[in-house]
């Protein structure tokens, strides 16, 4: 059985590996390596890694913390049984998010969560005269709340680029898709958020600027 460590308290706030892409390849590789060997123990190094970064993933698919947890668990454990299914075409860490895409996608038509139709979702309120920093927040949370109102094809996009901060070709992996149909639904998604909710347009004007700025852009 695999056990998931206690995250932290705000899963949104987990700490990604620290490690340079290349050295996580490596550790991975080898690590996958010596647990198709027999060496079962060795999966605890890939759980360290990347129990952290799916909890967190999960959480923007379904804003439930101990959904979350147990959504992540269930993807170690798929990864787990499927390990000699990694062909290592692409780095472990897309196989493992394009799996555990799968699962939260295969979850939420199971148990999905209560979401409001994008075109019965009320206007957000104005913020009131806060600090600057506040408000961003605040706003920020709102176009999370947004964004769950969007049919799955074009949500999962977003949540991956904007929220899980993946650039557009490790999004468009995990999605198996052309980069080309991921900034179509990118768009698409941009469109039928500004046209629904106006007073949210800045804030994700914002969040693109952001994603350019750290080399995300599309």
């Amino acid at each position: 059985m695999i056990h998931l460590s206690h995250p932290a308290e705000r899963p949104e706030l987990t700490a990604p590996p620290t490690s340079a892409p290349h050295d996580l390849a490596e550790q991975d590789a080898a690590d996958v390596c010596r647990v198709l060997a027999g060496d079962v123990a060795a999966f605890e190094g890939i759980v360290r890694r990347w129990q952290g970064p799916l909890v967190n993933m999960a959480w923007r698919y379904c804003r439930d913390r101990s959904r979350a947890e147990e959504m992540a668990q269930d993807a170690l454990i798929r990864a787990w049984r499927g390990l000699a299914s990694w062909r290592r075409e692409s780095s472990f860490s897309t196989w493992l998010f394009a799996l555990a895409a799968n699962v939260f996608r295969n979850e939420l038509k199971r148990f999905p969560t209560v979401a409001v139709p994008l075109e019965e979702a009320p206007e957000p309120a104005q913020s009131a005269r806060q600090h600057d920093e506040l408000c961003e927040r605040r706003l920020n949370e709102r176009l999370r709340h947004a964004v769950l109102t969007l049919p799955p094809r074009y949500r999962e996009p977003v949540i991956l680029f904007y929220f899980h901060e993946m650039n557009l070709s490790a999004a468009a992996a995990t999605l198996h898709m052309p980069e080309g149909t991921m900034k179509a639904r990118l768009a698409r998604a941009r469109e039928l958020l500004r046209r629904r909710f106006s007073q949210l347009s800045k804030t994700f004007a914002s969040a693109t600027s952001r994603r350019a700025y750290r080399g995300g852009s599309e």
